[in-house]
């Protein structure tokens, strides 16, 4: 038996897991985002109810673990960031802890009961306010023992000219301190803000998406520009990783249009040759932490 959780900043959700299909969840806990005992406390209430001691503990956090200190970080749970949290969560609840970062539990879930089934290597993309993902092979998360992989969102690599015909770009500022992240530029806020270059316009990404498939001249314009642009890094991940699936979750994600869309254009970029989708749309609509933190206690808890 696992006990598992997935740790926002506002709800604890739990769940008892005992196999990939018998996920229990429990009921949700408001977050003490301030008190670590209190968090502790809610853990253990749980873990008490579960009904039996637990082989471990996995948690689902929207942050990383560190893998040179160990440390949490996780800027919406103060009581938590910058701790060694496993070895205090471990230290406080007498069980074994697995901890990882939400992107990460994403892949999980999706590789083992979502649209990843049956592929070895698999990467989860988020498509939603920002830009993650995860990378999965034989069933294992490549962040097992923490750290930054799949993070492709990152790094100063955004094109400066993209759409057809080409149209110059600024390297947009990122949350991450870096200019020119795709994260700035391809996550629904990078969306509104590069429609808000090419058109003048404010619109929600939401709304841009459907202007698109309204066959609006601006978003239309805006949409090309946007898939020229995330399509490369994408392709790059695909021959770098040898992805044979990519499922998508996120708010961008929702966009049947948009995933076939970039789907096309990845797959016109990558090495090898595939004759269906390889960016689809994730199955695990539904609590996709909570599940991807069972699948890892169920897979990596202690023998």
């Amino acid at each position: 038996m696992i006990v598992c959780f997935d740790i926002g900043g506002t709800a604890i959700k739990g769940a008892v897991a005992h196999a990939a299909g018998d996920i229990r969840p429990v009921p949700r806990h408001p977050t003490p985002r301030d008190d670590f005992d209190a968090f502790v406390g809610v853990l253990r209430s749980v873990i008490h109810d579960a009904g039996g001691r637990p082989d471990c503990v996995a948690l689902s956090i929207a942050g990383i673990i560190d893998p040179d200190t160990q440390c949490a970080v996780v800027a919406n749970i103060p009581c938590i960031h910058g701790r060694p949290l496993k070895a205090d969560l471990e230290a406080a609840l007498g069980l074994p802890v697995l901890i990882a970062n939400d992107a990460d539990c994403f892949v999980l879930a999706e590789a083992g009961v979502g649209a990843g089934r049956g592929h070895r290597v698999v990467f989860g993309l988020i498509l939603g306010t920002g830009i993650g993902g995860g990378l999965v092979i034989d069933g294992r998360l490549i962040n097992a023992e923490g750290g930054f992989a799949g993070e492709w969102g990152h790094g100063p690599i955004a094109a400066t000219e993209a759409g057809h015909p080409p149209v110059r770009l600024p390297r947009f500022t990122c949350g991450c301190g870096q200019e020119g992240c795709i994260d700035a530029i391809c996550g629904a806020r990078g969306l509104e803000r590069l429609h808000h270059h090419l058109s003048g316009e404010t619109l929600t990404s939401e709304e841009i998406v459907t202007g698109w498939t309204a066959g609006e001249t601006q978003a239309t314009r805006t949409i090309d520009v946007y898939v020229d642009v995330i399509a490369s890094p994408l392709a790059l991940v695909a021959n770098v990783t040898g992805a044979t699936i990519m499922p998508a979750g996120g708010g961008l994600a929702n966009s049947d249009a948009l995933l076939a869309e970039i789907d096309r254009t990845l797959r016109s970029r990558i090495l090898r040759t595939f004759n269906r989708p390889l960016l689809v749309k994730a199955q695990c609509a539904i609590e996709p932490g909570l599940i991807g933190a069972a699948l890892l206690g169920l897979s990596e808890r202690p023998a």
